[in-house]
């Protein structure tokens, strides 16, 4: 019965106290999926996107609605002009549609509590979808076909035929209604649909069951082989900017240049790609073969760069970052949330003063302060005398000395009074904000990454 075979599914994919946005079409599909979902007493919510393309779409809508109200079903709806999409992005249709789809069940889901997302693609679509990989040329990843869970969003029909969602529907009597570029055989899904499935099966009537145990066994290898190349990396990792590498973590990292040259192309060009996505990069197999090959990329949508040095190969996030200045709270926590890091400041009389190695928790003497405390981006041409030190020596060249990167240099604040600097964190305090034998009132400074809650966001 397939409402067991689908609560057997469910069982593990819905923690009790969740809630979930369901993409509802008014499809076989994606009907069947809500009354089944309706039936287990699942939390959910069903979600209709009217996409501007066809005049019926805003009674279909109403329906849609209506029936989800019979069954006491949330609903919620949106609308998208996707034709103007895809005339701005120079996308299809096809494309077009589900970027607007996705957005608009990520945006309701957050608006309205949901902790998944939820669609009907049965194993239909599974096998269409390999194949239209496999024509526009894919590698392992695109003929895995479509993962039944990909961080939020959740297919709990993938194993389901859309023969057996089609008999569903008309087994309870649910109203539904057929999109018509379903059957519109300018789209290149419909297509494959309806002449490139059908011709398959006079030559192997068995080609969509053959089809998924292909896509079985390539996520398997594919697994093993992203697997690898991580462990890979694990291993030729170089680590960037000491004790200060939570201000640059998810936005750079860099590998033994040496080292990624002798792995074997097949694990070092996965590795590009893996790399890249810890930056937030996609790359094409194009972008991956010229890094490997030696040369510096810029990856699509400009945002990542990869570049070879004499020791390292560098993927790091482009966004510039602009000068900073702000008053330091005093006593109390002050966070930057774009950059990631704390400062918590405090005021003391008498007692030890703290200083680790590291320099990220430093004592000064208040009275060798000059006004009140604030911190900026560093400057070019300033200049402090470390503590040691009678002479000054530029700033630029103390954080040069603790190589740090461009982008730890960007966003590392330098606190200073209204001399000038007299700490940079995690590098230096300056010689004369040291604590001294007369010192009875401490300025204790710690700098780190954010935890828990504060007092001033900036």
């Amino acid at each position: 019965m397939l409402l067991e075979r689908f609560r057997a599914v469910a069982s593990g994919l819905f923690p009790p106290g969740s809630r979930a946005l369901v993409g509802y079409s008014g499809g076989p599909d994606s009907t069947c999926l809500v009354h089944l979902m309706y039936r287990c007493g699942l939390d959910f919510v069903a979600a209709h996107l009217h996409h501007g393309q066809r005049l019926e779409a805003d009674i279909e809508l109403k329906l849609a609605e209506a029936w989800c109200e019979s069954l006491g079903i949330p609903f919620v709806s949106g609308n998208a002009d996707v034709p103007r999409i895809s005339e701005q992005f120079g996308i299809g249709l096809e494309e077009a549609g589900r970027r607007a789809r996705y957005s608009f069940f990520e945006q309701a889901a957050g608006r309205l509590g949901c902790s998944q997302i939820v669609t009907a693609h049965t194993s239909d679509d599974h096998v269409e979808t390999i194949i239209l990989n496999l024509i526009r040329g894919t590698g392992m990843a695109g003929l895995r076909g479509i993962p039944a869970i990909r961080g939020p969003i959740l297919r709990p029909l993938l194993s389901f035929s859309r023969q057996e969602t089609i008999a569903y529907c008309g087994h309870h009597e649910l109203w539904t209604h057929e999109d018509p570029s379903n059957s519109d055989l300018s789209f290149s899904r419909a297509r494959i649909r309806h002449r490139v499935v059908p011709e398959l099966e006079r030559i192997n009537p068995e080609v969509r069951r053959t089809t998924t145990r292909m896509a079985e066994i390539i996520a398997e290898e594919d697994d093993f082989l992203n697997n690898a190349a991580a462990g890979a990396l694990e291993q030729i990792i170089s680590p960037l900017n000491g004790a200060l590498e939570f201000l640059t973590h998810s936005d750079e990292v860099a590998f033994d240049a040496e080292q990624f040259r002798g792995l074997p192309k097949v694990i070092g060009l996965r590795a590009i790609r893996l790399a890249a996505a810890y930056v937030g990069a996609e790359p094409e197999r194009a972008n991956a073969l010229r890094i490997w090959s030696g040369e510096n990329e810029s990856l699509p949508g400009g945002e990542v760069t990869v570049q070879w040095t004499a020791d390292h190969l560098h993927f790091k996030r482009t966004q510039i970052t602009e000068p900073f200045r702000h008053t330091l709270t005093m006593p109390g926590e002050t966070l930057a949330d774009a950059f990631g890091w704390q400062i918590s400041a405090q005021s003391l009389t008498g007692g030890e003063f703290e200083m680790d190695t590291t320099n990220l928790t430093v004592s000064l003497d208040q009275a060798a302060l000059q006004g009140t405390l604030y911190f900026r981006s560093a400057q070019e041409g300033e200049r402090m005398a470390p503590l040691g030190l009678a002479e000054p020596k530029l700033v630029s060249d103390l954080l040069q000395e603790k190589h740090l990167s461009a982008l730890a240099k960007r966003r590392l604040p330098i606190v200073c009074d209204l001399v000038g600097p007299v700490w940079i964190p995690g590098v230096a305090i300056a010689e004369r904000a040291k604590v001294v034998q007369e010192t009875t009132q401490l300025v204790r400074l710690k700098f780190g990454p954010i935890l828990g809650e504060h007092a001033h966001n900036i």
